[in-house]
């Protein structure tokens, strides 16, 4: 079986066939946060170029793909050593949270992301949130809409959970997202969904398949480890992985 999208580039329509041959029927799903439910890698950006500008220094794509996805600790050491700043990671990491308690406040949810949310509550899918961001930075990120996340059966946020010992791109989160579940099921009946590569590789190493929705400037090649790429989370079918269809 193939699905086709309509995808608009340069103005113009282009058809986008994913075969589906290889897909394999879920029973719950988890979900990435930043770029992927909700619209604040943008926000990040420009709160990370702001704290290497105050030390003199530019935050280059190269960078931002190097720490995409990660958690803030991972980021704040890799910036830290990588541009020799004048200051501790742990330095680094808490002028960053203190940026994002006023800038990631009421960022917008992402095209699709509360209809298939609710759509997964209202059908009774298990599904939990793994995002590598702090508790405080979730807090801070999902207070506008307190009654859409509270639909969550738990979340698991890897800069702050003790039994993460890894971040992204390691399979980490996912696999203790997973087992938070109350039957506990197996890494291949999970459906992760992600917007960054680091992200997809530890869910794909985690066992579990992968929906991404990508950048849409980010380099193709660097999207093809996932299960099915998709230009938002608006055209995703659920009865594909065995879901309840919208």
């Amino acid at each position: 079986m193939r699905i086709c999208l309509l995808k608009t580039v340069s103005n113009t329509i282009r058809k986008q066939c994913y075969s589906t041959r290889n897909v394999r029927k879920v029973t719950h799903c988890i979900f990435d946060m930043d770029g992927l439910l909700l619209d604040t890698e943008q926000v990040y950006k420009k709160m990370i170029t702001q704290l290497c500008a105050k030390y003199g220094h530019e935050y280059t794509d190269e960078l931002m793909m190097k720490v995409l996805g990660g958690t803030e600790q991972r980021l704040s050491e890799i910036l830290c050593k990588d541009l020799n700043l004048p200051v501790s990671p742990k330095e680094f990491r808490d002028q960053l949270l203190e940026l994002g308690d006023t800038m990631l406040a009421g960022s917008p949810l992402l095209d699709g992301a509360e209809r298939l949310i609710r759509h997964l509550h209202k059908t009774q899918v298990p599904f939990a949130l793994a995002t590598s961001s702090s508790e405080r930075s979730v807090k801070t990120k999902i207070a506008s809409y307190k009654d859409l996340f509270s639909h969550f059966h738990h979340m698991v946020m890897g800069s702050t959970d003790k039994e993460v010992k890894f971040g992204k791109p390691h399979p980490d989160i996912f696999l203790v997202a997973a087992a938070r579940f109350p039957d506990k099921p197996k890494p291949e009946k999970c459906l992760v969904f992600e917007d960054s590569p680091h992200g997809v590789t530890a869910g794909v190493s985690a066992g579990m398949q992968v929906v991404m929705v990508p950048d849409p400037h980010l380099d193709k090649r660097l999207t093809s480890h996932a299960t099915i790429v998709l230009p938002s989370l608006a055209k995703f079918q659920p009865e594909i992985f065995g879901l309840p269809p919208f």
